[in-house]
C-alpha cells in the first residue's frame, strides 16, 4: 500500500507511473562487529579510569582512539584482552564481547585471550638477548611449537606481514635490539602476528618513531586490515585522520562521541570533540 499515489487531475499518467516506480532507499548493512563492549567501567582502586562505555567495534577495519592524556585510552585499549587487570587493585565492571563471546567469563583464560587479541606497544620492545629471528616466534615457542619446518615458514610469513622481511632475511641471527626504531616496532609487529590472533591492539605505536619510520607503520596499518581487526590509540590528530575508518574521543575516562572518522574530523556532533580536534583545549 505504501507505493499507492493518489493523482490529481493535473498530473499527467506518466508522471503517476514514474513516482510509482521510484525505489525506495536502501538501508545500509550494519558492519559485521569484531567487539561490542557495554556498559564497561574500570577503577584502579579507588580512582575510575573508564567510566560506564559502551562501543562497537567493527571488523576489518582500524579504530582510532583519541583524547587527552589521563583520559582513560589506554586502559579502555587494555580491557579488550585483560591486560589491564595485571595493574593490583583492578576492578571492572560491564561487558566485552569479542565474537559474541564474553573475555570476562570464568571460564575464559586471559593467557587466551592475549593470544587472541595481540598488543604492540608505545615503545617497541624487543627481546635484547634473542635474535631477530627468535623474537618473531617466541610466543609460538612458549605456546609448545616445536615444529622447525613451520616455525620457520611463520617467521618468514609474519615478517612479510610485518614489511619486514626483505630488510632483515640476511640478518635473522643478528640481536633484535640492532635494528633501527621503526625496524624494531615492525618486528614486534611481527611478534605479535606469529602466533595469528584475530585482532590487533595498538598504543600509540608510531610515537617514538620518526616521520619516515611512522609512513611505513601507517602503511603497514593499512595493509593488515584487509586481514585484522585493528583497534590504535594515537595521540596525533593527522595520523587519526589518515589510517583509521572509525574514531572514539575520550574524555575523563567517558565515550564522548563515537563514528566514521570523516565525520568525526569534519563534522562532529559533540562541541567537546570539535574543541579538542581543532586545538582548543587537550
Amino acid at each position: 500500500m505504501d507505493n499507492l499515489v493518489m493523482a490529481t487531475p493535473e498530473q499527467s499518467v506518466t508522471e503517476r507511473v514514474e513516482r510509482i516506480a521510484q525505489p525506495t532507499p536502501s538501508i545500509e548493512p550494519a558492519p559485521p562487529l569484531t567487539f561490542a563492549v557495554k556498559n564497561l567501567s574500570i577503577w584502579y582502586g579507588e580512582k575510575r579510569a573508564i567510566d560506564n562505555v559502551t562501543l562497537d567495534v567493527a571488523s576489518n577495519a582500524v579504530t582510532a582512539i583519541i583524547g587527552p592524556s589521563g583520559c582513560g585510552k589506554s586502559t579502555f585499549l587494555r580491557a579488550l584482552n585483560r591486560m589491564h587487570e595485571l595493574v593490583p587493585k583492578t576492578r571492572m565492571e560491564g561487558t566485552v564481547l569479542l565474537h559474541g563471546e564474553d573475555l570476562y567469563s570464568r571460564s575464559v583464560d586471559p593467557a587466551i585471550v592475549r593470544r587472541r587479541v595481540g598488543m604492540v606497544f608505545q615503545k617497541s620492545n624487543p627481546f635484547p638477548t634473542m635474535t631477530i629471528g627468535e623474537n618473531v616466534i617466541v610466543g609460538l615457542r612458549l605456546n609448545g611449537v616445536r615444529n622447525q619446518k613451520f616455525l620457520n615458514e611463520r617467521l618468514e610469513k609474519s615478517l612479510r606481514m610485518a614489511a619486514l622481511w626483505d630488510e632483515v632475511k640476511d640478518d635473522l641471527h643478528k640481536p633484535g635490539t640492532s635494528l633501527s626504531g621503526g625496524q624494531q616496532q615492525r618486528l614486534c609487529i611481527a611478534r605479535a602476528l606469529a602466533v595469528e590472533p584475530e585482532v590487533i591492539l595498538m598504543d600509540e605505536p608510531c610515537s617514538a618513531l620518526d616521520p619516515i619510520a611512522t609512513a611505513k607503520i601507517e602503511e603497514l596499518i593499512y595493509e593488515l586490515k584487509a586481514r585484522y581487526t585493528i583497534v590504535t590509540v594515537t595521540h596525533n590528530m593527522q595520523q587519526a585522520g589518515r589510517i583509521s575508518d572509525y574514531t572514539a574521543f575520550f574524555y575523563l575516562g567517558r565515550l564522548i562521541e563515537f563514528g566514521p572518522t570523516t565525520k568525526i574530523f569534519t563534522n562532529p556532533s559533540e562541541r567537546q570533540t570539535e574543541d579538542y580536534i581543532t586545538g582548543r583545549f587537550g
